[in-house]
């Protein structure tokens, strides 16, 4: 039989929404985005989104389409991408720290983590289940192991057993490299518009087939480690005349910044002040 995923509130802490995630590698928080951000994502991405074709693979699908370069296109992404409960928890599990040595010294060093990924992904009526997989493949990184990568998947509209639900598989990032998902122990993540599916890289997850007549529309994003290659290429993806109206907090996330000790530096140095010197 399959575990239940756990829901938990907005209200939840940092700590609460980690817990979860070791635990199941997978969790709920109901009414974490706005209505007013949900609806300023739809008047920003809405547009482009019925333009966009669907994908040409059983991974990818053959009725779905996928929007990318987000932060280029909506603002609105900073709630998302520094929301306290998802980027708090990314935080908590990610930059962990590390025992090293510099000569006789012994140190202790932390990463930082990055956004990696950014997508809206529309299931249409007729799509069929995506494979179950592990996103930390995108990095080829052993499972089990440390969480390297969080990630969200805010629902745009009502995700339902039907229509295409996120199929979930709780606690298969325990799970050894060899273990495979059997259908029967995925539970789909049922969310009303405006909450969150929260999970970390190891976990086994996948498109649901969308039995309804109707598409499903999702956003996903994605924050990993900050010295592992970002999946989507940020700096091409987010021009830097639009990344200056950014918050620095986010403007590091998208990888204008270093992550410890010494991964991101342009002569020897920050390059975050860039953005603002050739302004």
């Amino acid at each position: 039989m399959a575990i239940r995923l756990a829901r938990l509130p907005a209200s939840s802490t940092v700590a609460e929404v980690s817990a979860a995630l070791d635990r199941d590698g997978g969790v709920i928080v109901e009414d974490l985005i706005d209505k007013t951000t949900l609806r300023g994502l739809w008047d920003d991405l809405g547009p482009a989104l019925e333009k966009t074709g669907y994908g040409d693979s059983s991974f990818a699908g053959q009725r779905t389409k996928r929007l990318c370069s987000l932060f280029a296109r909506s603002r609105h992404m900073a709630e998302v991408a520094l929301n306290p409960l998802f980027l708090g928890a990314a935080r908590d599990l990610i930059e962990r720290p590390v025992p090293s040595w510099f000569g006789p010294q012994r140190t202790e060093i932390a990463p930082n983590v990055q956004v990696s990924i950014t997508q809206v992904i529309q299931i249409w009526p007729g799509e069929t289940p995506q494979p179950a997989h592990r996103d930390d493949i995108a990095h080829m990184l052993p499972s089990p192991g440390p969480t390297n990568r969080v990630q969200i998947m805010l629902a745009m509209d009502e995700f339902t057993d039907e229509n295409g639900a996120t199929m979930v598989y709780p606690g298969s990032h325990a799970w050894e490299a060899e273990r495979a998902p059997r259908p029967e122990e995925a539970v789909q993540a049922e969310m009303e518009p405006g909450s969150c599916l929260i999970w970390v890289g190891g976990l086994f997850h996948g498109g649901g087939p969308n039995l309804s007549e109707d598409p499903r529309t999702g956003l996903t994003m994605a924050l990993v480690r900050g010295n592992l290659r970002q999946e989507e290429n940020q700096f091409l993806a987010v021009p830097k005349e639009i990344v200056r109206e950014y918050p620095e907090e986010l403007q590091r996330l998208l990888g204008w910044g270093l992550c410890p000790p010494f991964i991101g530096w342009y002569e020897h140095a920050d390059p975050n002040p860039l953005l603002r010197a050739e302004s």
